[in-house]
């Protein structure tokens, strides 16, 4: 039977309280602004330290010029814009960063995509201090390439994205079915074979997959957008590391929204921040959730288990395989919606990564946005950071 994420339809809907974090200025942080500039569809990586924050994204809504900075103290404070290869500036899409280990040598890089057609790759083996331009991975491209990356139990990487027609091929035109796609990669990033369909829609338009492993490490699941609001958001699963995928489910509405982004806090606590888009009085009825099992050694592909998620300016135990719905106490939830703000020295300007919302565990996590309202399933809130992760919005 296939194990889902959290509880699906069968729990009773249960309405969560309110609350508004947006007039509560110690926990907003600016990063970038720039006058009459949209800022926005963030990726950030954490690096092994616990405080180095790599933020890209680019000087456009979707697309446009790549920008990136670094934070040494956890998102505190952020550089200025670095420097960056010249053709970083032709990025026709959201870029993403990611953290890769070479399996051969334990070397660890840091690779940058940049979608549509073709998808274009950069990479760094110093922690992002310098960079190789933007070069074409191979004949073919997509939309949020790359929508997540995790290793596998053997060190090679997965990654998956999606299309519609339009980006995999040169001159390609929509066609109304979605597709997700699967890439390998065998040398730390550096090269990918042709992309794999894993799964194919007109139904239902599944999109930017965001993988998580189960606390045991034994499964992944991709948490998938679905784009034409139609359904809640969808799960589908692998139980042989990437090889086959189960059919896709739908995720019960505590979790409808897209660009999924989860990472494990350093005491097992699983975080989700995505653009919530359920309906409802706050764009969002929450269905009861049921519990994850809580870890109790990092989890893989986890900042703690030295896996992935800047200069500084100052300005339980499973009771079966995969996922666990019994005998954990830390699943509660915490959904907020978000609208953050990127500027830099103490000013202000919306970037409309918006209505993002977390499921947390026991407390809810340090909000840094200039509007933020959480609803909490049960529990006090405390302001308690965990390891930032990058929400792509778009």
């Amino acid at each position: 039977m296939l194990p889902l994420l959290l509880c699906t339809l069968e729990g009773s809907q249960t309405e969560l309280p309110m609350i508004d974090l947006d007039q509560d200025a110690s926990r907003q942080i600016v990063v970038d602004r720039q006058p009459g500039q949209y800022l926005g569809h963030v990726s950030t990586v954490l690096l092994e330290d616990g405080r180095t924050i790599l933020a890209a994204y680019p000087m456009g809504h979707g697309r446009g010029p790549i920008v990136l900075k670094r934070s040494r103290d956890g998102g505190r404070t952020w550089s200025f814009r670095l420097p960056v290869p010249e053709n970083w500036k032709t990025s026709l899409e959201t870029p993403t960063i990611h953290r890769t280990i070479d399996p051969k040598t334990g070397k660890k890089r840091l690779i940058l995509w940049s979608g549509l057609y073709p998808a274009r790759l950069a990479s760094s083996d110093d922690d992002g201090r310098t960079w190789t331009p933007l070069a074409p991975v191979g004949d073919w491209g997509g939309i949020v390439v790359m929508g997540s990356v995790e290793r596998l139990k053997d060190g090679r990487y997965a990654a998956w994205f999606h299309d519609d027609g339009r980006f995999f091929r040169n001159a390609g035109k929509a066609t109304g079915v979605f597709t997700l796609f699967q890439t390998e990669s065998a040398d730390g990033g550096l090269t990918w074979s042709e992309p794999q369909a894993i799964w194919s829609g007109s139904d239902i338009h599944l999109c930017e997959p965001g993988a998580v492993r189960s606390p045991d490490g034994r499964q992944i699941a991709l948490l998938l957008r679905e784009n034409t609001r139609r359904k809640n958001s969808h799960v589908m699963f692998s139980d042989d590391e990437a090889k086959t995928w189960s059919e896709p489910k739908e995720l019960p509405t505590a979790l409808t929204g897209d660009r999924h982004t989860a990472r494990y806090a350093k005491d097992g606590r699983l975080v989700v921040t995505f653009r919530d888009m359920a309906e409802g009085p706050t764009k969002g009825l929450t269905r009861r959730p049921c519990s994850w099992a809580r870890r109790t050694s990092p989890a893989p592909g986890s900042a703690t288990a030295g896996q992935p998620a800047s200069e500084s300016r100052p300005t339980s135990s499973p009771r079966r395989r995969g996922w666990s719905r019994a005998g954990s106490s830390w699943g509660r939830v915490c959904s907020s919606r978000t609208r953050s703000s990127i500027s830099c020295r103490g000013a202000r300007v919306g970037s409309r990564l918006r209505k993002a919302r977390a499921v947390l565990g026991r407390s809810t996590t340090k909000t840094r946005s200039p509007a933020a309202m959480r609803r909490v399933f049960s529990g006090k809130t405390r302001s308690r950071g965990v390891s930032p992760s990058g929400v792509g919005i778009r």
